[in-house]
């Protein structure tokens, strides 16, 4: 069997692995199908180890479908002097961007402009700006390698005024006074977790979405496995719940990490360390709004803004609060929106309004908590424990970071377990990763042979990957398959069919708002495509009519939650206008989840 094949997430193999869950025991049981969680399955399985991975709703549901979309070292470190995180998230760059997932991680270029304070007379302080900025972007260079195919990305380089309005025309002219170029990775966040997920299961691993986490099992103070409940299993079904057997639980469970100290009251132990959870919004506006050829990094009173170019879009992010709040539905507020339009219309010579917005996504860091007032003065880095025998806790870190955040967990497992086989992720390309350069390469060929314009080969190899052939032997097979999806040309019908076929989707949700980005790369945020998409998934699941009806239903009343709590003037406020959503996975523990709830809710 291919490797494609084996790592295929369709209905079928989700009600096996329900039955392996149940029946088997497995020397490493993950908790969250982020893409820490997911990274800890796939070093697992890569080591040999029996492994099963358990999310309570979909892959990269939460924090780890709702970043900058950025591989990236952190600039903005190198002024905290965290010189070491710099340098260990600039190599995991390197590696994702030439060897472990490159049709995923590509460069994108960014600028950072010098502003024109203190006007032609102000030379020294020009200067001053220009030598302080580059030497930090030099440092970045150096950190990631400044020779070698390994780094991924091309060198930094400086820019007159003259230079930087010529590929950032929409600067304003009064604030520059030149830029200096460099480059960081850019990833489809969610696909990046889903790939990490099919390419555990193509190794052996056992992961199953729509399964809730609900207690942990213990003999005396050792933990033996977990409670589940099977969220798509029918109501009042007694298979719902079910107990899996584990020699070492891994819990990756990002801003839900605390809740682990609530399931470890009855014997006194209390997890050592505490998660602050760090609200980012962003905003999406098509491309037209801006006329650049490069991103933007600029400061704030707080923090820094991105303006990264994203297909037809650009994405303006992010802010950096504490949130309180439900943390499976962090809401963006009108004040959030605000704050990043007045930021980004500082350097622009055409203000943005909201009417220029087509989608708005708030998501949640997990950030080990300290003493810092502000959440954007906490660290970024990660921490392992193990506070009772046969539970291993994973939290903080960087989502460019993952994979060493992964072995890291592992090796502790592997440890306790009595193992001896390194880690093996840093040498092992993900699925879509073997032979990618050259499918690019003939990507015209390629075209012809299957009858289909180069653009959309293009935009297959960008997404997926030499698993492009599935799709194009799917509109082989079908060829209306191949036709755009409705209200959302940038997409193919196939691509909605192969989420539910191969890439463990199970809900109109899961395609519209993480298999593609439909919901907020429109502005009518997947509402026009729904209909569609219902109907391709349906074939593939099986849906009758009313499932259909049901599952629209449940995605229009997402998105008019959402709309509402973006006019929201704060967050209470905001939450309680999305929270006025129902789950269309079928519960409602997730507002007991902050209270007196004993669920353990998964990472995403």
């Amino acid at each position: 069997m291919s490797r494609s094949a084996a790592g295929q997430l369709s209905v079928e193999r989700r009600a096996d692995d329900l039955r392996r869950l149940r029946a088997e025991r497995f020397d490493v049981l993950v908790i969250g199908g982020g893409v820490t969680g997911a990274g800890a399955a796939l070093d697992a399985a890569s080591r040999g180890l029996k492994v099963a991975l358990v999310e309570a709703r979909d892959y990269a549901a939460g924090t780890s479908s709702r970043s900058s979309k950025l591989i990236h070292g952190g600039l903005r470190y190198l002024e905290q002097l965290e010189f070491h995180l710099v340098h260990e998230a600039l190599t995991e760059r390197g590696l994702l961007a030439t060897r472990l997932a490159p049709h995923l991680v590509r460069p994108v270029p960014i600028l950072v402009p010098l502003p024109a304070e203190g006007g032609v007379r102000d030379l020294a302080g020009r200067f001053f700006r220009r030598s302080y900025y580059g030497a930090g972007v030099a440092a970045y260079d150096v950190f990631a390698g400044v020779f070698g195919g390994g780094r991924g990305m091309p060198l930094h380089r400086h820019l007159s005024r003259e230079g930087t309005r010529r590929i950032f025309p929409s600067l304003r002219p009064d604030k520059l006074a030149g830029a200096i170029r460099y480059y960081d990775g850019q990833v489809d966040d969610a696909r990046l977790v889903v790939t990490l997920a099919r390419t555990a299961a193509s190794l052996g691993a056992t992961v199953v979405t729509s399964a809730r986490a609900v207690g942990l099992i213990r003999q005396a103070r050792e933990v033996t496995g977990v409670r589940v409940r099977d969220l798509e299993a029918p109501a009042g079904s007694p298979d719902a719940e079910f107990e899996v057997r584990a020699r070492t639980v891994i819990a990756a469970t990002g801003v839900w990490s605390d809740d682990m100290s609530r399931m470890l009251n009855d014997v006194g132990l209390r997890p050592g360390f505490r998660v602050r959870a760090s609200k980012g919004v962003h905003l999406v506006v098509p491309r037209s709004a801006i006329t650049g050829e490069t991103g933007l990094i600029l400061r704030t009173p707080s923090s820094v803004l991105f303006v990264i170019p994203w297909g037809g879009h650009w994405i303006i992010g992010t802010t950096d609060t504490d949130w309180r709040l439900d943390r499976s539905h962090p809401a963006a507020t009108a004040k959030d929106i605000d704050y990043l339009l007045e930021q980004v219309n500082t350097v622009l010579d055409r203000p943005l309004t909201t009417d220029d917005i087509e989608g708005v996504y708030a998501g949640l860091r997990p950030l080990l908590a300290g003493e810092a007032d502000s959440t954007s003065k906490l660290s970024r880095e990660h921490a392992v424990i193990e506070p009772m025998l046969g539970l291993l806790l994973v939290a903080g870190g960087k989502y460019t970071t993952y994979r060493v955040m992964a072995s890291d967990v592992v090796d502790r497992a592997v440890h306790r377990l009595g193992w001896t086989r390194p880690s093996r992720t840093a040498d092992l390309p993900l699925l879509g990763a073997d032979g990618y350069a050259a499918m690019w390469r003939d990507r015209a060929d390629l075209a012809r042979r299957h009858g289909v314009p180069v653009g959309v080969v293009e935009h297959l190899l960008e997404r997926y990957g030499t698993l492009t052939l599935d799709l194009l032997a799917l509109v082989d097979a079908d060829p209306l398959l191949g036709s755009p999806l409705a209200g959302a040309p940038e997409y193919l019908a196939a691509e909605v069919a192969y989420a539910a076929r191969a890439e463990g989707a199970l809900h109109l949700e899961d395609v519209l708002t993480r298999r593609t980005r439909i919901s907020i790369e429109t502005s009518h945020r997947g509402l026009e495509s729904a209909e569609h998409a219902a109907e391709l998934m349906g074939a593939v699941l099986g849906w009758d009519e009313a499932t259909r009806a049901r599952e629209v239903a449940h995605y229009r009343a997402r998105v008019e939650a959402e709309r509402l709590s973006q006019e929201m003037p704060d967050d209470v406020a905001a939450d309680a206008a999305r929270l006025g959503a129902p789950d269309v996975r079928g519960f409602a523990a997730d507002r007991g989840v902050d209270g007196d709830s004993a669920e353990l809710p998964s990472a995403r």
